[in-house]
């Protein structure tokens, strides 16, 4: 009962908003580049960008997924091992660790291709 004691601090929804915040963040600031590069016309092909992406890519990629991971387990140990999902808000926090396995999803590809583009540079 003791953890139960320790949730209502719920660090592990805040290393989630934090690792989900970041992702954005970093998201949104490689969308800029990309629409600078189109107005002026620049290719982003050289070797120490598409490393800054791929690095950029895979770190944010990789937080997102642990705290995910972190928060899912969380919920899981709430839910179903300590039967307290009415007073915790379950519903929110699998939602919330639902849309952060979605964000993870659809930001792997972009570290896999900049991978795959930097490795055949």
């Amino acid at each position: 009962m003791k953890l139960m004691q320790m949730l209502p601090d719920l660090y592990f929804i805040s290393y989630l908003v934090a690792a989900v915040s970041l992702q954005c963040l970093w998201s949104m600031s490689m969308a800029l580049v990309d629409i600078y590069a189109l107005l002026v016309k620049r290719s982003l092909r050289n070797c120490r960008v598409v490393s800054l992406f791929t690095i950029g890519d895979g770190i944010t990629s990789t937080l997102t997924f642990a705290a995910a991971s972190a928060s899912a387990g969380i919920t899981v140990l709430i839910g179903n091992d300590l039967n307290r999902c009415a007073v915790n808000h379950c519903a929110r926090f699998e939602s919330a660790t639902a849309m952060a396995f979605i964000s993870w999803f659809v930001a792997s590809p972009s570290f896999l291709f900049n991978f795959w583009s930097l490795a055949s540079q």
